[in-house]
C-alpha cells in the first residue's frame, strides 16, 4: 500500500512538472491553445495530488479510529470478564471450572498457613534494616548535591550590597525554543533564492510574451513556407483550411499584415509572402500562431522563414 501511494505521488509530481514545463514553452512560442491545454492539465494534476493527499490523511485517521475502537472493545471485554469473575466470588472446591482465588486460605491448603507470618516477619526485618541504613547514611554522607545545586544557582544570587550595590548582568543564553542564527540565515537564503527565481521567471515570461510596438524589418519582404496535413480530408479541404488558418493568423502580429498572400505549391505545401518584412518578434508570433492549429483534423508546420531583398 505504501509503495502504491509513493508511486502515485511520484508519477503525479512528474506529470505536474512536465505540464508546467510545457506551459512555459508554449507561452514562449506564442501557442495559446496548447498553453491553455497544458495549464488545465496542470490544474487537474494538482487537484488530483491534493485529493490523494486528503484521501491518504483520511484513511490514516480512519485506521487510527478503528484501532482505538478495537482497543476500547478489548478493554471493555476484559473489564466485563473481570466484573463477572468478581461477582462469582472465590471458587468453592468442586463447584466447577474456573480459577480459584486465595487458594492458600482454603482448608485443604492448611500447609500454607505459615506463609503469612513468615511474610510479615520478613517485612518487619527489612523495614528495620532500611531504617538503620538510612540513619547511617544521614550521619556520614556529605551534602555534595546541595553544594552543587548552590553553585549552579550562584549567578542568580543577589549582589552583596543589594540593588544599590550594583548588580551584574546575567550571562546571555539563547531563549528556549529559539532557532539558531545559522539556521535562520539558511532559511532566509532559501526563501530569498525562491523569491528571486519566481520574480525572474515572471519577468522573463512577461518580456517574452509582451506585445512590442509595431516595427518593420530591414528587408523588403518576409517569405514563409508552410506545410498543412490533414487526417481523412481531401486536398481541397486542406487548402481551404490553410487559407482559413492564414487569414486568422494575419491579425496575430503587432504590425498589420496588409500585403500578405498565400500561394499553394503542391502536396500540402504553401508559400506566403509578407511585404514589408516582419521584425523578429512578429515573425516569432506569426510562426507560433500558425503551428498552434485550432482547426479540426489539421496540423500545420512552418518549415522555414526567410527575408527577401528588393533585388530578389
Amino acid at each position: 500500500m505504501r509503495t502504491a501511494r509513493m508511486a502515485a505521488y511520484f508519477f503525479g509530481g512528474a506529470a505536474a512538472l512536465g505540464a508546467a514545463a510545457y506551459l512555459v514553452i508554449y507561452l514562449y512560442r506564442w501557442q495559446w491553445q496548447r498553453a491553455l491545454v497544458s495549464g488545465v492539465l496542470l490544474l487537474v494534476i494538482e487537484v488530483l495530488l491534493l485529493g490523494l493527499a486528503a484521501l491518504d490523511r483520511i484513511s490514516r485517521l480512519e485506521r487510527r479510529v478503528r484501532e482505538g475502537d478495537r482497543r476500547q472493545e478489548d478493554i471493555l471485554a476484559q473489564l466485563r470478564a473481570a466484573e463477572r469473575e468478581a461477582r462469582r466470588g472465590p471458587r468453592v472446591p468442586g463447584a466447577g471450572p474456573g480459577r480459584q482465588r486465595f487458594a492458600w486460605l482454603s482448608q485443604e491448603e492448611s500447609r500454607t498457613f505459615v506463609f503469612v507470618p513468615v511474610l510479615m516477619a520478613a517485612g518487619v526485618a527489612l523495614s528495620g534494616l532500611a531504617w538503620v541504613v538510612e540513619r547511617v547514611a544521614r550521619a556520614t554522607v556529605r551534602p555534595a548535591a546541595s553544594r552543587r545545586l548552590a553553585g549552579r544557582l550562584a549567578p542568580l544570587a543577589a549582589p552583596p550590597g543589594g540593588l544599590a550595590g550594583g548588580a551584574r548582568e546575567l550571562p546571555e543564553r539563547p531563549a528556549l525554543g529559539s532557532v539558531p542564527a545559522r539556521r535562520r540565515l539558511l532559511r532566509a537564503g532559501a526563501f530569498g533564492i525562491a523569491a528571486l527565481l519566481c520574480v525572474g521567471l515572471y519577468s522573463g515570461l512577461s518580456a517574452l510574451t509582451e506585445t512590442q510596438p509595431p516595427e518593420r524589418g530591414g528587408e523588403a519582404a518576409t517569405s514563409l513556407l508552410l506545410s498543412v496535413e490533414g487526417n481523412g480530408i481531401t486536398e481541397a479541404r486542406a487548402e481551404l483550411a490553410a487559407h482559413q488558418l492564414w487569414e486568422r493568423c494575419r491579425d496575430s502580429t503587432a504590425l498589420p499584415l496588409r500585403d500578405a498572400g498565400m500561394t499553394p505549391l503542391s502536396d500540402g505545401l504553401f508559400a506566403a509572402t509578407v511585404s514589408p518584412s516582419l521584425s523578429e518578434h512578429d515573425a516569432h508570433r506569426l510562426r507560433g500562431c500558425l503551428e498552434d492549429t485550432s482547426i479540426d483534423r489539421i496540423r500545420a508546420t512552418v518549415l522555414g522563414t526567410g527575408s527577401l531583398t528588393a533585388a530578389g
